[in-house]
């Protein structure tokens, strides 16, 4: 999303659903739907491409969300450097869905649970109707080399689309950490500046601004932010995601120009803000071009 960095504490905090966070809450306790679409399929044949790392890789001692940063004039975290545990981000997943049977792509799309609703940002100021809204299960593959089953809430007219992206996305075995519901305490949490959730739907304005965002619509995707930092000036977000600034060095999760990543959102109509000048977005794909 295009986003400025000049907004004060004074005038986040000021909004009525807080300030934007990535760092996650308790674990989210998963609510069956009844799925009104559904998406099963086994995946393309493989395709070059950098694999996850395996579970056979040392294990990384880190606890997300664990320690809250100092905060900047403009409300958020202070920038501090990259933890070594953090430079080749590949933290394990831990499934809040049961995992795809098979192996395989399996996606759903249904109406939102009231549950799902519930625990989610959206409430009856946002600018999308609740009904406007699709609840998604999508298989993923994790930085464990595992494949996982993730939850997204997201606007219906994108719905099929997304499903059909991260159905590529599986298919190259390209790694996300984790893909959750964003709940309302995130909204307001300290920043920690370690998150690394792939999410949509947000019920929050533009990063410093009072407009609302395009996540607020549930037409915009964020794609691993940690390996994909949002950077504007001397402002990066995730704060302690320094590392990952540098795009030369290609890690699994990041997402770069030209990508497969990136023609996959295109062939679906989203575009992407890695290519924007000023703040650069890496994570982030939007239908609405902000």
């Amino acid at each position: 999303m295009r986003r400025t960095a000049t907004a004060t504490l004074g005038a986040v905090m000021a909004l009525t659903l807080g300030a934007c966070t990535s760092e996650p809450p308790s674990t989210p306790q998963p609510v069956a739907a009844t799925p009104v679409t559904t998406t099963v399929s086994k995946p393309p044949s493989p395709v070059k491409t950098t694999p996850p790392a395996t579970s056979s890789a040392p294990a990384v001692t880190w606890q997300v969300g664990a320690r809250p940063l100092p905060r900047r004039p403009d409300g958020f975290g202070e920038v501090e450097p990259t933890p070594p545990e953090l430079v080749n981000r590949a933290l394990p997943t831990k499934d809040v869905l049961p995992p795809p049977p098979g192996n395989a792509y399996a996606s759903t799309i249904s109406a939102v649970p009231a549950a799902v609703l519930a625990r989610s940002t959206w409430q009856a100021a946002c600018p999308v109707q609740a009904a406007d809204l699709r609840y998604l299960t999508m298989a993923f593959w994790g930085f464990d080399g595992r494949a996982h089953t993730g939850e997204m809430l997201v606007n219906a007219k994108g719905a099929a689309a997304i499903t059909k992206v991260f159905g590529q996305l599986f298919a190259r075995h390209f790694p996300l950490e984790e893909m959750r519901v964003t709940s309302p305490a995130e909204l307001t949490l300290p920043p920690t500046g370690d998150g690394n959730s792939t999410s949509a739907f947000v019920c929050r304005p533009a990063r410093g601004q009072t407009n609302w965002s395009a996540h607020a619509y549930g037409l915009a995707v964020d794609v691993n932010p940690f390996c994909n930092p949002y950077t504007q000036g001397d402002l990066v977000l995730p704060e302690l995601a320094s590392a990952y600034v540098d795009r030369s060095r290609a890690r699994p999760g990041m997402v770069l120009a030209g990508d497969a990543t990136v023609r996959a959102f295109a062939a679906a109509g989203w575009s992407w803000g890695g290519a924007w000048t000023s703040p650069k977005d890496r994570m982030h794909f939007t239908a609405t071009g902000h």
